[in-house]
């Protein structure tokens, strides 16, 4: 039977991948830089030139090897209604290699190393590719072990996290910056966004809904810009178009580079690490409801295309992972195929070498598309319960807890601005920061402990503590420095604030292996639930 590769159905669903892959690429940007020259941020320029074109290689690889499945799968299977997996930038990812990676590998290079801001840009540029291409390999050699992982790790350790960063991260910080900054453009978006995608309501002439809501922004953002009822361009643009010309791909291998920020990459491993789990159980997530759907995939080639995607994207100066989309099933309703995938392919390819998303980013104002991070976050924090086990929600909840921690020292440190806070105002913010640092690895091994601890399996959730009492000697979690830092506890102790000497990693790892004791001492037991 003919495939029928090509449908009006693919039309939709080129709109909606596209829409998601070009606000997380926004998402980076807005994040790392700043509409003024600041010493505490990449120039626009640097990040479209540098970090954009490889990232979307990435898209562009991945896109093509998945379209390619389609055609294979349709072959084999005989069926000319096969709809291709579809493939894009990781969005929790893309908030933990901003605020995580980038931005204190960037000041680390200033202030610690004594960088001037252009070479502390490249620093912190090759310890995000170098990052992007550890995870890439680790990604790769997990594939055939996806299923094992989930053995392993109760899924409310792996999608706890998750859940915080959708939340705290993904939904409410563009809901805060940009949607409530310009409501009746951000608002307004999001409604429709709200209308069509979350509560699946279909519009007139069946428009896909995040390209009616981001059209109905900027149509609102250009009516009150006229009026003076809303910033313009130049105040709240990224960059100029002129900024990015020569933007191309770099191949960044340069051994001088990589060996001198192999280090830094590797410390902030265990920071990316918990996203790198995340895509993996989502591509054997995705796999299974494609299968739901009617499209069996290999699940070992789909997560060994996302791995190697990543890789070659990090060679090439990305910095930002791929991942399998969760809404194959969703493009399958839409009557995509696999045209919808190859013309993200080669749309994002082109756009990312040739330096066309510096005009979009300048031309799409950031309140008409973050509303569809809001319905991201929203979509995660919902599959991750959907897809937990109810007596496990308590585990969920847990693990957003170092999250919100998290969230509370962004405004606390835009507030402070390098100045000193009075002595009870320091120690709150010292708890707070310690209980943020390392936020991911925190909320994946308190949600596992606890969900164990609720199949009354003491002794296991006694293990995940004992794993927590050495990432907090190692400063992996609970970190008491700013920016927080990878070492042996006597390193840490040297340079330990006044206001941790209760905080320091000793106390941590204390409280983790005394928690454990308990545990263990309990296991040994025969307790009834009270």
């Amino acid at each position: 039977m003919r495939y029928r590769w090509v449908t009006w159905g693919d039309l939709n669903a080129f709109f909606g991948l596209i829409l998601d892959n070009v606000a997380v690429m926004i998402l980076l940007v807005g994040a790392i830089t700043s509409s003024t020259p600041r010493d505490d941020r990449f120039d626009a320029a640097f990040v479209l030139q540098r970090m954009i074109p490889g990232t979307a290689l990435g898209v562009f690889i991945g896109d093509i090897v998945y379209s390619a499945m389609a055609f294979r799968l349709a072959r084999r299977a005989g069926r000319p209604d096969v709809t291709a997996m579809p493939l894009g930038l990781d969005t929790p990812s893309s908030f933990g290699v901003a605020l995580l990676v980038l931005l204190p590998a960037l000041e680390e290079g200033r202030l610690r190393l004594g960088m001037d801001h252009a070479t502390a840009s490249l620093y912190a540029w090759h310890v995000g590719a170098l990052l992007l291409v550890m995870v890439g390999v680790f990604k790769t050699f997990c594939a055939p072990l996806g299923n094992a992982v989930r053995r392993w790790v109760p899924r409310a350790g792996l999608l706890g996290s998750l859940a915080a960063i959708a939340l705290a991260l993904i939904a409410f910080v563009p809901l805060l910056m940009d949607i409530a900054a310009l409501p009746v453009v951000g608002f307004v978006s999001l409604v429709v966004v709200l209308i069509t995608l979350v509560a699946h309501r279909a519009l007139p002439g069946k428009i896909p809904g995040a390209f009616a809501a981001v059209l109905i922004g900027i149509v609102l953002y250009e009516i009150n810009q006229r009026f003076g009822w809303a910033p313009s361009h130049t105040e709240v643009g990224t960059a100029s178009a002129e900024e990015a010309v020569g933007s191309k791909l770099f191949f960044v291998w340069d051994y001088a580079w990589w060996s001198q920020v192999f280090w830094a990459a590797l410390a902030k491993l265990p920071i990316i690490l918990p996203f790198a789990l995340a895509t993996i159980v989502g591509g054997i997530d995705c796999t299974e409801s494609a299968a739901a759907a009617g499209d069996e995939y290999d699940t070992r080639t789909i997560l060994l295309t996302e791995g190697l995607a990543s890789m070659v994207a990090g060679l090439f100066g990305g910095v930002i992972q791929n991942t399998p989309y969760i809404g194959q099933p969703a493009y399958k309703a839409m009557g995509g195929r696999a045209a919808y995938t190859l013309a993200s392919a080669l749309f994002i390819g082109a756009a990312g070498v040739f330096g066309w998303f510096t005009y979009l980013f300048d031309w799409l104002p950031r309140a008409a598309m973050f509303p569809i991070l809001v319905y991201v976050g929203l979509e995660i924090t919902a599959q991750s319960y959907r897809a937990t086990p109810p007596l496990h929600y308590p585990a969920l909840a847990l693990a957003t807890l170092p999250a919100l921690a998290y969230l509370a020292t962004i405004p606390l440190d835009m507030a402070l601005a390098g100045r000193a806070a009075d002595a009870g105002g320091a120690a709150v913010v010292q708890t707070l920061r310690g209980l943020a640092n390392g936020f991911l690895v925190t909320g994946l091994l308190w949600a596992a402990a606890l969900a164990s601890l609720l199949d009354g399996q003491l002794r296991r959730s006694g293990v995940y503590f004992l794993v927590a009492a050495v990432c907090a000697l190692l400063g992996i979690i609970h970190s008491p420095l700013n920016p927080a830092l990878l070492a042996l506890p006597s390193t840490v102790m040297s340079r330990l604030p006044v206001e941790a000497r209760y905080q320091s990693p000793y106390h941590w790892a204390a409280a983790y292996a005394l928690s454990a004791a308990l545990l263990f001492g309990l296991s040994f037991f025969r307790t009834r639930k009270a």
